[in-house]
């Protein structure tokens, strides 16, 4: 099992530190009735994720070869470290410069409109943007390319799934305890994630992509 879960431990955890789903789910959950559009916004992101993680593993499993190594996964993270590696380079020269006020996202200033479907929706979308998508599909494919049985793999996918959703199930539970210590938590979380959006979506797929090139060149070697 444990071929199966270390190799994207990373990838998990590089998938719960996207702050744009965490700033999202914070400001969802901010309004007195916001827990209805919190437990959807959640709902939507765990289906999201669950779907791309199933998908990746069943092609993985796929293109496995009958004998032999599986070189795909080693070509497939070749392809996300180098794009992991363009979006912390992007991020660094779009960061904020001192001064100058950055535009929020349309959909951060329609977040306070938001129904539970829409909400729901706009999770699925977060989940499909490519600082969550490709470390998913690395992930997701280290698993499939595992030698272990169906039943290891379908774990390890599980805990992809549920490491990589703490950015939002964390702040759910705590908006649920519905104490005013909570409210004041989940203003601070905001605070933190907004004032380190930059350092993050620069650090994060920077990491992640280095990796990525190096178990890939690894492989293919």
């Amino acid at each position: 099992m444990g071929e199966a879960i270390g190799p994207m431990l990373a990838s998990a955890v590089a998938v719960a530190l996207s702050p744009l789903p965490l700033i999202a789910v914070l400001l969802i959950l901010a309004p007195p009735r916001g827990r209805a559009n919190g437990v959807a916004f959640t709902a939507g992101w765990l289906l999201g994720l669950a779907a791309v993680t199933a998908l990746v593993v069943a092609a993985g499993r796929a293109l496995a070869p009958a004998s032999g190594p599986a070189t795909w996964v080693s070509w497939l993270k070749l392809a996300l470290g180098a794009a992991l590696v363009l979006l912390a380079v992007e991020q660094w020269r779009d960061r904020p410069r001192p001064g100058h006020v950055t535009a929020p996202p349309d959909w951060l200033l329609r977040i306070d409109r938001l129904t539970p479907a829409r909400s729901a929706g706009l999770a699925a979308s977060l989940v499909a943007r490519p600082r969550t998508l490709l470390p998913a599909v690395g992930g997701a494919a280290s698993i499939a390319a595992a030698p272990s049985g169906d039943g290891a793999r379908a774990v390890a996918a599980a805990l992809l799934v549920l490491i990589g959703s703490l950015g939002t199930l964390l702040p759910l539970a705590v908006r649920l305890r519905g104490a005013d210590r909570a409210v004041r938590a989940l203003g601070e979380w905001r605070a933190w994630a907004a004032a380190h959006r930059a350092a993050i979506t620069t650090a994060v797929p920077l990491v992640l992509g280095a990796d990525y090139l190096g178990s890939a060149l690894t492989g293919l070697g």
